[in-house]
This record gives structure tokens, sequence and C-alpha cells, in this order.
């Protein structure tokens, strides 16, 4: 179902476009969240340390991927809302063609680096491999996710956030059974739930795919809309590279981060996983609201209505603090309970918990400006302005690295699971500026006109 956002009353437009994303979001995070589960109760706390030990790596991989596609979605949103089909179909045959190029470079280029920066990350030597064998398979199976972003971005920029989420639904319970089927039933170890990942991920790409030529036809291409069309790849290079390089930079700090984490051993980075993987679920509302604010603002910029993206993005703000105050309290809260979820019962659970309520309640304290984060980014790169938020990821690397760095030489893991916290609130102050800069060249440039 598509959905015009530049018309109607804006918060319940805009909570009826989060909520299936919110609930989407959760489900995809049962791809990770079901990797971490099953590997920590079946293959032990080694085993899981090895898959927590490539989440920084995956970030920046698959990060980069899911910048890409939604840097080119927005020309489709913008002319959406412009009423341009042509030009919907048109965004939509070049943004495929263009995935399919970078796919392939990205793959070939994961597969060359990956256990190169395994290695320089310091990952402990006890773990290295499960690490290294996981990510080539991620690596492998990056072409999955990448059309799997497209697609559901695509739906997304057209106002249809509920189609994906059934998608998701539906491939988050088959990655829970093939990670049962490969690390239980054959075996597979580490090696198992990667391939349940890309597998599930193949899966939702195909889904929506399927979707979109049965039901979307203003996102189906005909035969003359394929090829490359210069404007339009100019476009969708110049916000997909960006958004992408602004993933690839604030991984880029995490994975610094990371290998400050890794000078405390498997146990500290077993406990930092679990936390994370928690932590990751309770902010998936954030994110979601700043999916809703790239399609709100990319569509009402189409339509130049600038008013209109102000008071959206006010509400958007008013929403995401109350989120979270409550999933901050929630994330401190909870995590004792949810902590044995990840591990065996015979796991020593007093052990980890000071490493992980350390990172969560560092973390807890800056949910709001991480919210502002998304609000912001997300609706500056609606109304095409990719240089500013990447900015924001510059800011939000070299918090994080300066806070890593001084963990690493005073060996101090407070200070090293203090760097999401410095990254999000120095970043959180950029994005608010950036965004007001913004608004005020938009409405000026169309007084002058």
């Amino acid at each position: 179902m598509q959905q015009d956002m530049t018309t109607g009353r804006i918060l319940p437009v805009i909570l009826r476009f989060t909520l299936p994303l919110f609930i989407g979001n959760i489900f995809q995070q049962f791809y990770s969240m079901a990797d971490t589960v099953i590997v920590g109760r079946c293959l032990g706390a080694a085993a899981l340390a090895a898959v927590g030990a490539t989440s920084t790596v995956s970030f920046l991989l698959l990060g980069f991927a899911m910048g890409l596609a939604s840097g080119f979605a927005v020309l489709t949103a913008q002319r959406f809302g412009a009423g341009d089909d042509e030009g919907v179909r048109i965004s939509v045959s070049n943004g495929i063609l263009l995935t399919v190029i970078l796919s392939a470079c990205l793959t070939f280029l994961g597969l060359m680096i990956v256990p190169r920066l395994l290695a320089l990350m310091q990952t402990p030597a006890d773990i290295l491999g499960d690490a290294t064998r996981y990510m080539l398979i991620i690596c492998r199976g990056l072409a999955a996710s990448m059309f799997y972003n497209l697609f559901s971005s695509f739906l997304r920029s057209v106002g249809n956030s509920r189609a994906p989420l059934f998608f998701l639904i539906f491939s988050s319970c088959t990655n829970i059974f093939l990670d049962l089927f490969f690390i239980v039933r054959l075996g597979m170890g580490v090696e198992g739930a990667a391939l349940a990942t890309v597998l599930a991920q193949g899966l939702s790409a195909a889904l929506c795919l399927l979707y979109i030529i049965a039901r979307v036809h203003v996102l189906v291409p005909a035969r003359r809309h394929w090829g490359f069309h210069r404007e339009a790849s100019v476009h969708q290079l110049r916000m997909g590279v960006p958004m992408a390089l602004q993933f690839s930079v604030t991984a880029s700090g995490t994975i610094v981060m990371q290998s400050a984490i890794n000078m405390f051993g498997s146990v500290a980075v077993a406990a930092f996983t679990a936390a994370w993987r928690i932590q990751n679920i309770l902010t998936q509302g954030m994110i979601a609201m700043g999916q809703t604010m790239a399609a709100f603002c990319g569509q009402n910029f189409g339509k130049k209505d600038f008013a209109r993206i102000r008071e959206g993005v006010r509400s958007a703000v008013r929403v995401e603090i109350i989120y979270s105050l409550v999933s901050g309290f929630a994330a401190v809260a909870l995590l004792p309970v949810i902590m044995r979820l990840f591990f065996s019962s015979d796991t020593d659970i007093a052990a980890l918990m000071p490493w992980a309520m350390t990172y969560t309640v560092e973390c807890a304290v800056f949910f709001i400006p991480l919210s502002l984060i998304f609000i912001f980014r997300n609706a500056m790169q609606g109304c095409s302005y990719s240089f500013l938020p990447l900015m924001g990821g510059v800011v939000e690397m070299a918090a994080r690295v300066l806070c890593a760095i001084a963990g690493i030489y005073l060996h101090s893991y407070l200070l090293s699971a203090g760097c999401d916290g410095a990254a999000w609130l120095t970043a959180g102050l950029f994005t608010l500026l950036a965004y007001r800069f913004m608004m005020r060249q938009l409405e000026s440039n169309k007084n002058v006109h």
C-alpha cells in the first residue's frame, strides 16, 4: 500500500509509517539475535565471542551496502512526492543496475580485506579462526543484503512500510530454523550461523521483488526505462556514496572501539557482544523513526513543502525523547534477565555482568542524542543534503576513536565501553546544528524564488 506523506495530520502519518518499520527492524535484529543466542547456548561463550568480534566488521560492510541502497531511494521518494511516475521508474531501474555493479565490487573487496582486518583488530587468538570463517560467508552474501535493502528502501520511498515487515517476519523465522538446522543438526558451527543469515536475507530480497512486481506498479520499470540514465546516476551516486561512506566512517570508529574491547579478553568480548545485541534491539525505534524521516522529508521536499518538513521533524523529536527515556530504563533494568538467554546454564553469568552492565549504562545515558542523530541525519538526506550527514559521521568517528585510544592507552574498560556514548553526544549536537542550517537555507532559497 502506497502512502502519500505530503498531506494529512503529520503525527498520525508519521506514526502509521513508523510502527511497521519498528516491528520490521525488531524482526531484522532476530537475524543477529538468533545467531547470538543459538551460538552462545549451543557452541559456548568462545563461539559467541567469535561472532561478536565480527560485529563491527559486519557493520562496516553491511552498513556501506545499506547506505548505498538508502541513497539510491532518495530520488525515488522525491519523484514520487512530485507526482513524476516516469521518473520513479527510471530511478528504480537505474538503482538496480548500480547495485549489481557495486555489490560485485564490495564482495570482492570484503573477501580481500576481512581476514587482515580481524587480525589488525587484535581479535583474541582463541576466537580468530571462527571469526574469520564467519565473516567470509557474510561477505559472499553481500549481494543478498544489498538487494533486500534496495527493494525495501524503494517500498518505503513510496510510503509502503508494511510489506517489508511481513517479509522480515517470515524470513526471520526461517533464519531461526536454519540456525538450528545448520548448527544443531549438521554441526556446522559458526559457519552455519553465517549461512543461515545470508539465506534468510536473500529470501527477504526475493519476496520484496515479487511483491513489487505484483502489487506496486509505480516501482516496476518498463523496457524503455532500463539502462543507465546520466541524471539519475549522478543524483543516486551523489546521495548513495556519501551515505555509504557515512556508515563506513561510523563503522571505522566502532572497529577501533572493538579493538579496545578485545584487549580485555574473550570473556569481556562475550559480555560486550550480548549487551550490544540487547542495545541494538532497544534502539530500533530510533532507526525506524530515522527511516520515516527519510521518506517523509523526501516526499515533501519533492513537493517543496518545507514548513511541513520542519513540523514533521519536531513531531519526531518529541516522540523519540519519550522513547529514548523508556528504552534506556528498560536496557538497564532487563539486562540481568536477558543476559541469561545468550549463554548455556553452566556459564558464569556473574563474571560477565560487570562488563555488560558498564557498557549498557554508558549507552543508556546517551540514548536521546542518539535518537536525534537518526532524525536529523535522515531528514537532511531526504532533502538531498549528503555532505552534512557525512560530516556528522566523521564527528561521530572522531569522538569514538579518541575515546577508544584513551581506553587502550590507559587500559580502561570504562573508557573503551564509553566510546558509543561519546560519539552519540558529539554527533547529536553536530547534526542538530547542521539540520537547522539546512532548513534556514531551504527556506531562504524558497523566499528568493
